[in-house]
Order: C-alpha cells, then structure tokens, then sequence
C-alpha cells in the first residue's frame, strides 16, 4: 500500500470512529455558529473524492450524482439524515477508498482533466488529485474534531 493510501487509510478510521461513537442525533446537530454537521462533513469528503478523482478522470464515480449534488463543495444540510443514510455512508467510506485503490493499482485511471482548486492547488493528474483528497480530508477532519466540542 503506498503511503497516499496509508494516509487515507488512517483518515477514513478516524471517520468511521466519530461516525460509531455518535448517536445519530448528534452526527445531525449544527451547533450554533457553524453550517454544518459531523455527518456532512464525512459524506462531503466521500462526495469530493468521487469528484476529483473519479469525474476528473473521465470515470463514473462509486456513488450516485444525487449523493454528489447534496454532499459537494457550497452545500449545506438540508434535513436530518435517516439512519439508512447514515449506514450507508459508513459503507461508503470504505468501499470507495478500497475500489479506489484497487483501481489505482490496475492503472485504470489513465486521464485526467486539468483542475484548480478553490485553495489553489493545480491538479494534473490523478496522483496530484490523491495528494490533495487527503489534504482536503484531513482539513475536514480537524473541522468534525472542533464540531464535536459543541455536540
């Protein structure tokens, strides 16, 4: 396993830990200042991943366009999340880090279409796209730390 996934790895038992140690209530509380929630914030990284690694190499992604559109960059809760949800998103974080890497290691992402992130990270290529999801899910995960406080 490369160091990349090492990373992500790691990342995602951080995520799936405050995902079990958390009633469902809490994963969907918004505390007072903030505009999202713990649960938000673990789908939105799935969500992003999808997208910068997936749809920017001209694949399909793991997860359906809906959970891309409620969970991507600029959205915020519109509702609760059911306890389906919520166990699909546990799955989630999992099945799409290990499909990514199998995929990685069958080279099946051969293009990828330019992109700049809002932090202003240029991504060429799918290992650039890798370095930066665990930079992104390591912000995020600073922000589900700081949530929990107030839950």
């Amino acid at each position: 396993m490369s160091s990349v996934f090492k990373v992500q790895k790691t990342i995602r038992e951080i995520l799936l830990k405050v995902l079990e140690g958390h009633s469902l209530e809490q994963l969907n509380k918004i505390p007072e200042g903030f505009k999202n929630n713990l649960i938000w914030n673990v789908a939105h990284c799935i969500s992003s991943q999808q997208v910068l690694v997936y749809k920017l190499s001209g694949l399909p992604t793991l997860v359906s366009d809906e959970f891309i559109d409620k969970y991507k960059k600029g959205t915020k809760p519109e509702g609760d999340v059911s306890q389906a949800e919520a166990d699909e998103i546990k799955a989630l974080l999992f099945a799409t880090f290990e499909q990514t890497e199998k995929d990685y290691t069958n080279n099946v992402f051969t293009n990828y279409t330019p992109y700049t992130t809002s932090m202003g990270f240029d991504l060429t290529n799918v290992q650039d796209a890798l370095d930066f999801v665990n930079y992104h899910e390591g912000i995020h995960t600073g922000i589900i730390m700081g949530l929990r406080k107030f839950i």
